[in-house]
């Protein structure tokens, strides 16, 4: 068995049929129920609108919906039913879903849309901000016509790319005339979505419920979900063989158990279902430290790292070699013809000797305190190893361990830090969850965006040009060049990229039925006890 899943990291954008799950028919389908899913972390918010993240996706998107989610069949309407751009890129016109209602009874309509667009989209959603830069207005023409009004042209395959996972209406009238950060519906969503918020207990679980006037007449099949936070991926696994949960994804439990637990009749387990969350482990460097921001230092710490050793120990081949920010999923936009970092340490040891950073007394030529993200097994490894490299090259590496909000204010907010390593998600297209890694001007605390220190006028503009062009060749031809400035300079090391995994009980049926499963709503989702 451990072969067949080192098959599934060779080739892991293709559907393997060994592991994918079975399909049931219509009456075969059992109501009723509860689901219970295994969390790594929690992130102290499930407002979508507010934080582009999956570890809000897989509790508040079976609450909260998107406008236009994605299918293996392309993209499909939500809350959105017909989609038109004009021909200059500026006007976007969309049909709203009529007869829908939030949660609390209120209806569903445009005024929401333009509420969340301009309010949260466009001046708080991490990755939204920098896309929705140009976002003039939104007209509501009527109660279910939402019309986008750009001041530069929006690419209208880009826009839909990016609504399933920037694309959250939330309830205006829950919202206006508040301070949004700190409204109370963000930790407890007021939704459309097939299952009603509950309850939140810190550290313990979130739970949601049935909505009964769910607007897909017949759905959902479950009566709740409860959503488990398990920091200990030994326990989730224990819980999982035990029965106690359901489902562990996004590799919530050590690399070992994924292969045991794949020897078991008892789970479903591959990485189906990710195909939209293509991720890159990093190496995020604080370019405020005048040591990191010396270009051969950055190029020398790149050739210490021995990535196909890292793929096969760490990930156990569930992944590929790094070539900067676009992977293979991006299909056009991606090139392999980039410069690249061969493993070395007789190099990297001579070029940091070049950059002025001897070997001192005490064996070191310099130290860096990093911060490893607490998003599992994988990444906390994953950091481990990249300061065991270091040190092979002469540099002290000391890390600090993090909760998730101690890493994501640690980083992104404070930049208390010198490297720092976590995943980085493509979301179907480079402007999207991209280009924010390398765009300088976001804003402060923004999670999974440059807060870096990085700044380049070349790549800024390059960026800004490449999100307006409505040509998918020429457009395709500028992604190229960003990959290949990015791997040149190396403002951050997108060294590995890898698909998830999950583990999944047999008792759970249509389930990783989309390429963003886990963040997706769950309506057709049942339980066969």
């Amino acid at each position: 068995m451990k072969q067949k899943l080192l098959n599934v990291g060779v080739a892991w954008l293709a559907l393997n049929a060994a592991l994918m799950p079975g399909t049931a028919t219509a009456q075969d389908v059992k109501k009723g129920g509860t689901a219970v899913i295994h969390m790594i972390s929690e992130q102290r918010t499930l407002n979508p609108a507010l934080r582009a993240s999956t570890g809000v996706y897989n509790i508040s998107g079976k609450i909260v919906e998107p406008l236009i989610d994605k299918s293996y069949d392309g993209f499909e309407p939500v809350l959105a039913t017909e989609w038109t751009g004009s021909d200059d890129g500026l006007t976007i016109t969309l049909k709203l879903r009529e007869n829908v209602r939030w949660h609390d009874g209120e209806a569903f309509e445009c005024d929401d849309v333009a509420f969340t667009a301009i309010e949260m989209w466009k001046k708080l959603l991490n990755y939204s901000s920098s896309l929705q830069a140009n976002l003039e207005s939104v007209d509501c023409t009527d109660p279910h016509t939402a019309v986008f009004n750009y001041s530069k042209p929006m690419p209208l395959d880009l826009f839909v790319s990016a609504m399933p996972d920037l694309g959250h209406p939330m309830p205006k009238h829950l919202y206006e005339g508040t301070d949004i950060l700190s409204n109370k519906y963000n930790t407890a969503p007021v939704g459309t979505g097939p299952f009603k918020f509950v309850e939140y207990e810190r550290g313990q679980y979130v739970l949601a419920e049935k909505n009964d006037d769910y607007w897909r007449e017949g759905f959902p099949y479950l009566d709740r979900i409860v959503w488990r936070f398990i920091k200990d991926k030994s326990a989730a696994a224990a819980a999982l063989e035990a029965g106690e949960i359901h489902e562990s994804g996004f590799n919530g439990v050590s690399m070992a158990d994924v292969v045991r637990l794949a020897e078991d009749d008892r789970f479903d387990v591959g990485t189906q279902g990710y195909e939209n969350n293509v991720a890159h482990s990093t190496v995020e460097f604080n370019h405020r430290n005048p040591i990191l921001a010396d270009l051969k230092v950055r190029q020398a710490m790149y050739h210490g790292l021995d990535i196909d050793y890292a793929i096969d120990t760490v990930m156990r081949g569930f992944a590929a070699p790094g070539r900067g920010p676009i992977p293979k999923a991006g299909a056009a936009n991606y090139t392999d013809d980039v410069t690249t970092y061969e493993y070395d340490v007789e190099l990297a040891k001579q070029m940091l000797d070049e950059a002025g950073y001897p070997v001192k007394d005490d064996g070191f030529r310099f130290k860096l305190r990093h911060r490893p993200a607490p998003w599992g097994e994988y990444t906390q490894l994953w950091g481990e190893y990249y300061a065991q490299s270091m040190r092979e090259i002469g540099i002290d590496v000391e890390i600090l361990a993090n909760d998730a909000p101690g890493f994501l204010n640690g980083v992104y907010r404070d930049y208390d830090f010198d490297t720092a390593n976590g995943w980085h998600q493509f979301r179907s297209d480079p402007a999207v969850s991209t280009t924010v890694w390398l765009r300088s001007g976001q804003a402060p605390g923004t999670p999974w965006t440059n807060q870096f220190g990085w700044q380049s006028d070349v790549m800024d503009a390059a960026i800004d040009t490449a999100a307006s062009e409505l040509d998918p060749i020429k457009r395709a031809e500028m992604y190229h060049a960003i990959q290949r400035q990015e791997m040149d300079e190396l403002p951050v090391i997108f060294a590995i990229e890898h698909p998830f995994i999950s583990i999944t009980s047999k008792k759970l049926k249509n389930h990783h039925n989309t390429p963003r499963w886990n963040s997706s709503s769950w309506y057709d989702l049942w339980l066969d006890d």
